[in-house]
């Protein structure tokens, strides 16, 4: 017979504060009450706002990069505020605070990048100098490189806010991920999905991780049952791919890992971040190597590179 809750015994999961942040959350106490057989009330969803939330008036790279986002809820895990901690993989660091553990995946959603605009269907037929806003130093590097004479301007936020600022007119297109506009029920948003072939996502990209603290029995039990295997398999080969390249919110890295069958096989990008210049590789392993297989990858990306490849010219 399942132990049901009592209310001192509520998981607490912490998440930040925007719709699609909400949305995943949501998403895992879903799982975990179907997994479990337990009550929505044996969960609270605790909302805790993010340095990267509140400064929106500067690009990542300006104030601290990929940490932004989680340092506020990870300290929140370790002082025992939160239970658990609901994350978009590709916003986290590759090493986490000692004391946590990151190992529980939520089934991937799609990977590709939504292209949005008011009036132009897709990327193709944005005409010459047209102005496009991304926030994402991948993206940036990866648009000037193939289209050099589109005008880059910056744009973060949440999705409902980057959606404003096109309506605004700030920029006549910008670039969403597809997985975010599936969890929010927006895909219309999206004019057209952009193929891996013609942009390769983010490391991670369309993934929710789910965080514990080290030596906590009951959130490392409840997590196991709804851990995403295949999911894992990947992403131990992208983020080793993203660890050895030392990738961050300064750096133009795209990576992308499949499986077929027990094989994973990982394409990656590096970019300078002008765009001027951009290299790619690939490699398969098995699943068990995938880490090993992503550092290697890693590796010969850096050994082809100029030295000051990722510096800004």
């Amino acid at each position: 017979m399942k132990h049901m809750p009592s209310p001192r015994d509520t998981l607490k999961i912490g998440t930040r504060g925007s719709p699609l942040a909400l949305a995943q959350a949501f998403e895992t106490r879903t799982r975990l009450m179907d997994a479990h057989g337990l009550p929505e009330d044996a969960f609270e969803i605790v909302v805790i706002k993010t340095t990267g939330d509140r400064v929106l008036d500067r690009p990542l790279k300006e104030i601290g990069g990929k940490g932004l986002f989680t340092k506020e809820i990870e300290e929140a895990m370790l002082t025992g505020e939160i239970d658990i901690a609901v994350h978009s993989m590709k916003d986290m660091p590759t090493v986490q605070p000692v004391g946590l553990l990151l190992d529980c995946y939520l089934p991937r959603e799609d990977v590709r990048d939504a292209f949005v605009s008011p009036g132009v269907a897709q990327l193709a037929d944005l005409p010459q100098g047209a102005v496009v806003g991304s926030s994402s130093l991948r993206r940036r590097a990866q648009l000037a490189n193939r289209r050099p004479d589109l005008k880059l301007v910056e744009f973060r936020g949440n999705v409902q806010t980057r959606l404003k600022k096109l309506d605004d007119g700030v920029a006549v297109a910008t670039f969403l991920a597809m997985a975010g506009l599936n969890r929010l029920g927006m895909a219309h948003v999206a004019r057209s999905a952009i193929e891996v072939t013609e942009m390769l996502p983010a490391v991670a990209q369309g993934c929710i991780g789910i965080e514990r603290r080290e030596g906590d029995p009951r959130a490392q039990s409840l997590l196991a049952a709804i851990h995403h295997g295949p999911t894992g398999h990947r992403l131990a080969a992208e983020r080793a791919f993203l660890t050895e390249l030392d990738g961050s919110c300064e750096t133009p890295i795209a990576g992308l890992a499949v499986l077929e069958g027990d094989t994973v096989w990982l394409r990656g990008e590096i970019l300078r971040p002008d765009g001027s210049e951009s290299l790619t590789a690939e490699g398969r392993a098995s699943v068990h190597d995938a880490a090993n297989m992503g550092q290697e990858l890693a590796r010969e990306l850096l050994s082809r590179a100029p030295a000051g490849f990722f510096d800004w010219r």
